[in-house]
């Protein structure tokens, strides 16, 4: 019997004289036969050995004539041939179909040799892969009764696997699990077809999954339990949330805004302190970076960007930015590239912190300094004018009570009089200004203050038809100060809103209001005027956006002076509306004990 396999034939079995051939002649069958089976169909005829395998191998064999008989499940699928050499007789048909039925029983035996040797092969395999396994892995019936476990429990129970086939679960001490009543410590639910849970033992953290595969018997099943140590992977991930809910809380908890922009410059992260400025994330996300910076600033923002995604660094850029509101703050930002695995910049982080009170103070520390100075400097010419303006005053004034004087040239005197007078009204502004009287001290109520500076100018606003707006806080604490200095200060705003309100075709409207803010009592002037064109240097001393001959100055520099000197603040505003602006003026409000002592030293 000459068998057929992927690689080639074989002889399978010798019978007869055949059994004592030479070896070498195995190997010279095997190709006549494949040649044979490769260049003709089979029958059951009898054929001469010479016809088939050549004349000398026919004479080398000692065969005369054979019969030939396929073994094959199908008509393409050939497994073998049957050979039969040199019967004494003609075979009878009985024996031709017991001949056939020999080959058909020998290729079923065959293939079921074949399969089940690949079953087994794969049983090996399959019992090599599970082993192979890191993991834990267990397998029992509906009773409990072990059924199988692999090669990495059975190590760590320290025994081989077939000690534990047909042992109760609970019994093997699994991991130090605790006997349930003769049930799996591994089930928590024997009727889910699959279940997931933690599992903590010795320090070390398991994922039980678990998976019921169930038979045609009713109520007979096998489950499967995988036990995966997830403890470097749960140390990990506790390690990797930590660092990231530290690095969120910085995050979220600076006092800067953080914003991080993709290479299109659109902003694709920002921190809680951005939505503490009036925005929302709609407001941010997705959108353009340049979109919080006014439009006058942008190309500048622009650039800097581009510079960023570039590969520089951009530090401490001094802009204004939008807030939610719309209003602005000045802003300090610094941009910086980031770069991913490869070194390539794939977005730009941006820090932003508001400096709007840090720029105030500074404007404020500056304006005070350079106030000081010019006080300095004003009072001294003060007092050098005020000698010959005093001569010049009192020899005109002797000069025109003098009778040998032509009228024509006292004319002329009293034009020189009055022009000497105003210069004194002006050197006296400037010692106001230089603050070279001391102020009076007494408690002071701010609402009355403003009732009386309205009714000196009541009559030119009504008659002019500006309207009056006031709005009084009740129960407003007092103050400590000169209520003449403030009158001054509040008659000087209101001047100056009157004035402004005839520059516009408008109704004039003035907004007075007064309320109590963070232990300061605030006054705050609100006109509809064309507004305040360089709100940072309306206090600057001389400066006057009024014609010539209309202002000098002084007034508003005057009145920082006498603030300042309370110990207050003024400042000026322009509407978020576009329409006018805003001055306020902040008096520290005065605890009792204060208004007490200088109630008694006024007195």
């Amino acid at each position: 019997m000459a068998l057929y396999s992927g690689s080639g034939w074989q002889i399978a079995s010798l019978h007869g004289e055949a059994g004592r051939w030479d070896e070498a002649i195995r190997p010279r069958l095997t190709d006549a036969v494949d040649e044979y089976c490769g260049r003709s169909e089979l029958h059951n005829s009898p054929l001469a050995a010479s016809s088939v395998f050549g004349r000398e191998l026919s004479e080398s064999l000692g065969w005369r004539s054979v019969r030939l008989v396929r073994m094959a499940l199908s008509e393409s699928e050939l497994q073998g041939v049957l050979i039969l050499a040199d019967a004494e007789r003609e075979l009878s048909a009985t024996e031709e179909q017991v001949l056939g039925a020999l080959a058909a029983h020998a290729s079923v035996a065959l293939e079921n040799m074949r399969l089940f040797a690949r079953i087994e092969q794969s049983r090996k395999q399959w019992v090599e892969d599970v082993d192979a396994i890191s993991d834990l892995l267990l397998v029992h019936d509906a009773t409990g009764r072990v059924l199988r476990l692999n090669r990495a429990l059975a190590d760590l129970l320290k025994m081989r696997p077939t000690e534990a086939i047909g042992r109760r679960v609970g019994e093997l001490g699994i991991l130090g699990a605790a006997d349930r009543a003769g049930a799996c410590p591994f089930c928590r639910n024997s009727l889910a077809a699959h279940e997931e849970f933690l599992f903590s033992a010795d320090a070390r953290t398991y994922l039980v999954s678990s998976s019921r595969i169930h038979s045609h018997t009713e109520g007979d099943f096998r489950t499967v339990h995988v036990l995966k140590d997830i403890s470097d992977r749960r140390e990990a991930e506790r390690r990797y949330r930590h660092e990231r809910d530290f690095n969120r809380n910085i995050l979220n908890n600076t006092q800067s805004m953080i914003l991080v922009l993709d290479t299109a410059g659109l902003v694709s992260y920002a921190n809680r302190r951005c939505f503490t400025f009036g925005y929302s994330e709609q407001d941010l996300l997705g959108h353009a970076f340049v979109e919080m910076i006014p439009p006058a600033r942008r190309p500048i923002m622009t650039e800097a960007v581009e510079r960023a995604l570039g590969g520089a660094a951009v530090d401490n850029l001094q802009t204004p930015v939008l807030r939610g509101s719309g209003s602005p703050a000045q802003f300090s930002i610094s941009l910086s590239p980031m770069r991913d695995d490869d070194g390539e910049i794939n977005s730009v982080v941006v820090v932003m912190t508001d400096v709007t009170d840090a720029s105030s103070l500074h404007a404020k520390l500056m304006h005070t300094e350079k106030m000081a100075a010019l006080g300095q400097l004003v009072s001294g010419v003060a007092h050098e004018v005020n000698n010959p303006l005093a001569a010049i005053v009192g020899f005109t004034d002797l000069l025109l009570e003098n009778s040998a004087v032509p009228e024509e040239a006292k004319q002329d005197l009293g034009v020189i009089l009055q022009e000497a007078e105003r210069t004194r009204l002006i050197v006296q502004n400037l010692l106001s200004f230089a603050r070279e009287m001391p102020a009076q001290r007494e408690p002071v109520r701010v609402n009355t203050v403003v009732q009386q500076t309205l009714k000196l100018r009541s009559y030119d606003l009504l008659s002019h038809g500006v309207e009056v707006v006031e709005h009084y806080a009740d129960e407003l604490p007092l103050t400590v100060g000169d209520p003449h200095e403030l009158l001054q200060v509040f008659l000087n705003i209101l001047n100056n809103a009157y004035d402004a309100i005839q520059e516009v075709r408008r109704a004039g409207k003035i907004e007075i209001s007064t309320c109590r803010n963070n232990g300061h009592v605030e006054v705050r002037f609100r006109d509809n005027g064309p507004g305040v064109r360089h709100p940072d240097r309306i206090f600057d001393p001389f400066y006057t956006t009024k014609d010539v001959g209309k202002g000098t100055g002084l007034g508003l520099s005057i009145c920082y002076g006498i603030i300042h000197a309370h110990r207050g603040e003024i400042e000026v505003q322009n509407n978020a509306d576009g329409v006018g602006c805003t001055f306020s003026v902040r008096l520290p409000a005065a605890t009792e004990q204060a208004a007490r002592e200088a109630e008694e030293a006024h007195r």
